[in-house]
């Protein structure tokens, strides 16, 4: 990429240094970063070898040497965020959730799709880029697992499991209604509606407190229907003790089921009647698509950060070329994810099943 290309990161926690990793890779120039005080500022730019430190991050998004605005802020500084930052005519990389509410969501789309078509806007939905997804995507586009009746998984943490574990995410004001459901249970839709090409339509939630003092919820269990005839279920938890960072799906079609499980990245698993097939991450064996994002050779593991230097090299491209990779998240997707967290919300809520955004369902 071109050493022009000046990138600046508001929010410096462990996301927004992550964001600082991949675009130094992707070839961005980190012209600045911003933090929750300007002092934070400073040593975050020592730190990551940024030119300078904005004394806030209303001041970054607007700063008139910043081509691409990278939000990792908490949430509720998303919207006003990535408005100026799209007013002002930057690119942006907002994390996700977009906003507080599908409101706030609905308005941060609008925005970015009031610019021209070269103006991109992008959510880090980043187990999109995991080359065993995109290998199973293809088996999905090419319709040989067959009809799918089944789509289930879950999303397992513990950073929530101790009374005592808080951070700002917990606070309402901060982080929006849902705590676990749209932070990681958002990335298990996404996932699953981006490899089969299904969406959700409909949703039956419940939402529970393994804390009873913390104020959003840190256990979700839900079962869906796709607009497809699929019927699913997902349990999200941030209390489920020794599970890191488990985000599993299996999809059963007609022919075949299919199985990925984020933790274990360099396998997927293919099961039929008569067998099954594990599929190694291998560029020499997989189709083009999944090829694409296999950046080491066989036998040499890749991760999370390389699924996330992905996404932002992608990103960049569309922005440098005005050429969207396919499969490249953006603020529509971001504000679908909204809607669906919504729908849980509201399904908990009345105790019953609740259409995402007032689709229906095909029985």
């Amino acid at each position: 990429m071109d050493a022009a290309f000046r990138v600046a990161i508001a929010g410096v926690g462990f996301v927004g240094r992550l964001h600082a990793r991949s675009a130094r890779l992707a070839g961005a120039r980190l012209v600045g970063v911003s933090a929750s005080s300007p002092e934070r500022a400073r040593a975050a730019a020592l730190e990551l070898g940024a030119e300078r430190a904005f004394a806030s991050s209303e001041e970054l998004v607007t700063a008139h040497d910043v081509d691409v605005v990278h939000i990792c802020t908490p949430n509720h500084l998303h919207l006003p965020l990535a408005g100026a930052a799209l007013a002002a005519g930057k690119h942006v990389v907002c994390e996700k959730p977009l906003a507080v509410d599908a409101r706030g969501a609905e308005q941060m789309a609008r925005a970015a799709m009031a610019k021209d078509a070269r103006t991109i806007a992008a959510v880090p939905f980043v187990y999109r880029f995991y080359p065993l997804v995109r290998e199973l995507r293809r088996r999905m586009r090419a319709g040989t697992p067959g009809a799918v009746h089944l789509i289930h998984g879950t999303y397992l943490q513990d950073w929530l499991l101790l009374p005592d574990d808080d951070n700002w995410r917990i606070d309402a004001a901060l982080g929006g209604r849902s705590r676990a459901f749209a932070d990681i249970g958002s990335h298990w839709c996404d996932l699953v509606e981006f490899v089969t090409g299904h969406r959700i339509v409909r949703v039956c939630a419940d939402m529970s407190r393994a804390v009873p003092a913390r104020p959003t919820e840190d256990l979700v269990t839900m079962i869906f229907a796709t607009d497809r005839g699929a019927r699913g279920c997902l349990v999200v938890s941030q209390v489920s003790a020794g599970r890191k960072n488990r985000l599993a799906i299996e999809i059963s079609g007609q022919s075949e089921t299919l199985a990925f499980d984020q933790e274990s990245p360099e396998v997927a698993w293919i099961g039929r009647r008569d067998g099954e097939q594990i599929v190694r991450r291998d560029p020499q064996a997989l189709s083009p698509e999944a090829a694409r994002y296999s950046v080491a050779p066989a036998g040499h593991p890749q991760g999370y950060a390389d699924a996330f230097d992905t996404f932002v090299r992608d990103a960049y491209i569309a922005m440098r070329t005005g050429d969207v990779p396919d499969g490249l998240p953006t603020f529509a997707d971001g504000l679908r994810a909204a809607r669906i967290v919504e729908a849980v919300l509201a399904s908990a809520e009345c105790g019953a099943w609740q259409t995402v955004n007032g689709e229906e369902v095909r029985i």
